[in-house]
């Protein structure tokens, strides 16, 4: 029996409208290959996992040598080393004060462990989310997650929980921008708080950049009027980096954009270069608010993993991250170029590699491009390049390549995009 078949009879796969029709057989850098030998360029990521590239010879030789020591001993019974290294440069990287980590396997396991830790310190119950936001498929991520195609049939969902506008200027709820609303999605936060919760606001987590909702980034200055706020009400707030983390947006941690510190950060995806692990890091103060028996994960901290996400983090100092934030910028400055000359294209955003292109049916009314991104993302497979689409309505292309994707792969992808676009309009 083929794969294809064994996916189609033995895997659930109803959590996509499809799997695309690629066998994998392995990769190289931004390169993926199929089974018979056909090359793509990766513009996903894996979801932005594979940060240093697909087969990073530094990360798998680290990940070999621990698997020839121990795979497993269970982080949380005994002391394992590569867990206490990890830990410690954890805390040298990332903003402010965060100190100690909690090691998991999954992002949706590390925000509901931030979760937990947030209500053992605060003493309080409630949270506040945003629009348009993913945090996870678990019970608890879904119920502060904005986006109901990734909610039905799964509810009713955790109380307790308000939503605030998405600080997203191209679709602006107040339909204006930036210099003249004085930031109203911020002020927004604290008005609805108190308007729609009991005064038992726990924590309010947002994205630094929406990776699901379409590359949406928030304002300059957003996080630091919404920091001020939740500080007056003794609020924690959460940065979700699974999907933004680990130099994704052209620095290390996106949250570092905005000049804020969080209270508590979680991380998955990128921290290991497509090793499972997970983590959320807290402010010492905070991270000594859990009691005997609070939280545990049996696979949480597992030393291959933690080995290698050591290993990943070495490479992506080593300038990687700087150079991907170069590359970024050049190809969204393509992008925007073509925008004028191009009507299917609404918006480009994003920061360093995490790229959103936001397509359009009427340049007046900004109706959702839906059907020209899922054309464009059919045309990029069917010519070798592997793209994502996101956004409440899938009209949001999504070009999230490893870091290390060079110059002529880069012009390859703008070209092939671009090519769908004009295809698509001549239909």
């Amino acid at each position: 029996m083929g794969v294809k078949e064994q996916y189609r009879d033995y895997v659930m796969t109803g959590f996509v409208k499809r799997v695309e029709p690629v066998i994998v057989d392995r990769g190289d850098g931004a390169l993926l290959y199929d089974a018979d030998g056909t090359e793509y360029i990766d513009c996903f990521a894996g979801i932005s996992v594979t940060n240093a590239g697909h087969r990073n010879t530094k990360v798998l030789e680290a990940a070999k040598a621990q698997a020839d020591k121990l795979v497993h001993a269970c982080s949380y019974v005994y002391h394992v080393p590569s867990v206490g290294a990890l830990a410690e440069k954890l805390a040298e990287i990332t903003p402010g004060t965060l100190q100690k980590s909690f090691f998991g396997n999954g992002g949706a396991e590390a925000i509901e462990g931030a979760f937990r830790l947030a209500k053992r310190y605060t003493g309080k119950r409630e949270f506040l989310a945003i629009e348009s936001s993913f945090h996870g498929r678990s019970f608890a991520t879904l119920s502060v997650t904005g986006n109901s195609g990734r909610k039905k049939g799964g509810g009713p969902y955790m109380p307790g929980v308000a939503f605030v506008p998405t600080p997203y200027c191209y679709r602006c709820f107040a339909e204006t921008t930036p210099d003249k609303c004085d930031l109203l999605c911020a002020r927004r936060v604290a008005e609805i708080a108190r308007l729609h919760l009991s005064g038992d606001v726990c924590a309010f987590i947002a994205e630094p950049v929406m990776g699901e909702g379409g590359i949406i980034t928030p304002p300059d200055g957003y996080f630091k009027r919404v920091k001020e706020y939740l500080d007056e009400d003794g609020i924690l707030f959460i940065a979700d980096e699974v999907q933004s983390g680990f130099g994704r947006t052209g620095k290390m941690f996106a949250i570092e954009h905005y000049g804020v510190e969080p209270d508590i950060m979680t991380m998955a995806k990128g921290i290991a270069d497509g090793w499972p692990l997970s983590a959320f890091i807290a402010k010492p103060e905070i991270a000594d608010a859990f009691q005997i028996g609070d939280h545990l994960s049996t696979f949480g901290g597992n030393p291959v993993s933690c080995a290698a996400s050591l290993a990943n983090i070495e490479f992506l100092q080593d300038g990687v991250v700087e150079a991907s934030a170069k590359k970024g910028e050049a190809l969204m400055a393509r992008f925007r170029e073509l925008q004028k000359t191009q009507p299917l294209i609404g918006d480009v955003r994003g920061k360093g590699l995490m790229i959103g292109v936001e397509l359009i049916a009427d340049p007046q009314t900004k109706a959702y491009g839906t059907a020209a991104a899922a054309f464009t993302r059919q045309y990029c497979l069917d010519h070798n390049v592997l793209i994502g689409v996101g956004g409440n309505f899938g009209s949001v292309l999504r070009v999230q390549p490893p870091l290390v994707i060079d110059e002529a792969q880069i012009d390859t992808v703008f070209a092939t995009i671009a090519e769908a676009l004009e295809a698509y309009t001549k239909q």
